[in-house]
């Protein structure tokens, strides 16, 4: 019987994985047999993240301190990957950030910070994967977390910035994957929807929002822990192979209205 998603023996770094989807998905990526090394800016929480992983499942994992926007510690921490493991088989562009206000009211650094982090900064962490393990394997798979708001815009929350930077994100995607085939890199992007973690479930929570859920998601409720990592698994394992390009929304149904 074969196992398409057996991720054994693969290594994925993982950014922004010291809270909420980060530390989701590098859960199912070790839950298949990835070793995982995850990269934020609190070094004592990636420890933790880390270690709390590797008891888990069993798998080797590596903390490292690391700020996407820096490029000498995007550098730094790739060289630190490859010096621990030898490869790195998977990438999930997961850091980011948001800034909301109405667009009138956002100022220049609030914007230029956006697309530093979500942008940038995810370009540059796969710029230095790609060149240094992907490209010279001859194999990768690259997974950028978009957003369901870089396909579409929004009413309910003001958040140019973040739209604009998502949706760079999303053609950054394409770009990339349109490039890197030829190496055997597949390059997609998984669009979320409203999810449940310790920064939004107040927001969440709200009455205006529950509203608005269950006017605006056919689904009519919010994405659950758990529920990305299927997408996650598919798109990083060596079975997708013909899959690059593709921005899949995991949304409940909020982009296909």
């Amino acid at each position: 019987m074969k196992n398409y998603f057996d991720l054994t023996g693969q290594v994925a770094i993982v950014t922004g994985c010291s809270t909420g989807l980060g530390v989701q998905m590098a859960k199912a990526l070790a839950n298949q047999g990835a070793k995982i090394v995850a990269l934020a800016r609190r070094q004592n929480r990636i420890e933790e993240v880390a270690a709390g992983i590797a008891a888990e499942f069993g798998v080797e994992t590596l903390a490292v301190k690391c700020d996407i926007t820096d490029t000498a510690a995007v550098e730094a921490a790739v060289d630190a990957a490859l010096a621990r493991f030898g490869r790195i088989d998977i990438l999930v562009n997961n850091a980011g950030t948001g800034a909301v206000a109405p667009a009138e009211d956002i100022t220049d650094d609030q914007f230029s910070r956006e697309m530093d982090v979500d942008l940038f900064g995810s370009f540059k962490v796969a710029r230095s994967v790609a060149k240094k393990a992907m490209i010279p394997a001859g194999y990768g798979r690259i997974i950028n977390i978009a957003s369901m708001y870089g396909l579409v815009g929004n009413k309910i929350a003001g958040s140019a910035p973040y739209h604009a930077a998502k949706g760079g994100v999303v053609n950054l995607t394409r770009a990339l994957a349109a490039e890197w085939g030829r190496h055997g890199i597949t390059v997609n992007s998984i669009c979320p929807g409203y999810f449940y973690t310790d920064l939004t479930r107040e927001t969440l929570d709200s009455e205006f929002f529950q509203q608005n859920a269950r006017t605006m998601i056919p689904e009519e409720r919010y994405g659950n822990e758990g529920e990305l990592d299927t997408a996650v698994v598919f798109l990083s394992s060596p079975a997708s192979s013909y899959v690059t390009g593709v921005n899949l929304p995991v949304d409940g149904g909020y982009t296909a209205m």
